[in-house]
């Protein structure tokens, strides 16, 4: 189980979405040793490189997540999330070790993969999967078209 922190005794504002998943905004390589001490144990990073030019690149996230002993796993997008990204988002968090910080610029885009790829297979009803991210602090509303579609996909 992961620590949860009130708001501002982290570096990183780490917002858990379920037991096992969490999001936050860009971090930082100092970051990394505390986030493993809080308890997780994979590292998603859904932002591409060069989008900001404060951000550590891919390769510098990925040497300072595995120096503080996780793993790290680079899905980069831009945008809305294609499906290659949904399904490779899936994939990812069928296979990590739990629990799992997905992060990206403000959250938003780790979230919203995070909705699609539960949806894509088969493992949350949308209407719960939207719920789940407004407790975190992430309105879905307007995504949950996306989401059904992609409940329905996998269904069919």
């Amino acid at each position: 189980m992961v620590r949860h922190f009130p708001k501002g005794q982290t570096v990183a504002d780490i917002r858990n979405v379920t037991p096992l998943f969490s999001v936050a905004p860009q971090l930082t390589a100092q970051d990394m040793a505390e986030i493993a001490a809080a308890g997780f144990r994979t590292v998603i990073a859904n932002r591409p490189d060069h989008e900001a030019p404060d951000q550590m690149s891919l390769a510098e996230a990925r040497a300072a997540a595995e120096a503080a002993g996780m793993a790290f796993i680079a899905i980069p997008f831009a945008g809305a999330p294609a499906i290659e990204q949904i399904m490779d988002m899936a994939g990812a968090l069928e296979a990590a070790d739990t629990p799992v910080l997905a992060y990206c610029r403000s959250g938003t885009r780790s979230v919203t993969v995070w909705a699609f790829a539960q949806a894509a297979a088969g493992k949350g009803h949308p209407d719960e999967l939207v719920r789940m991210a407004g407790s975190a602090g992430y309105d879905l509303a307007a995504l949950k078209p996306a989401i059904e579609h992609l409940a329905r996909s996998r269904r069919a």
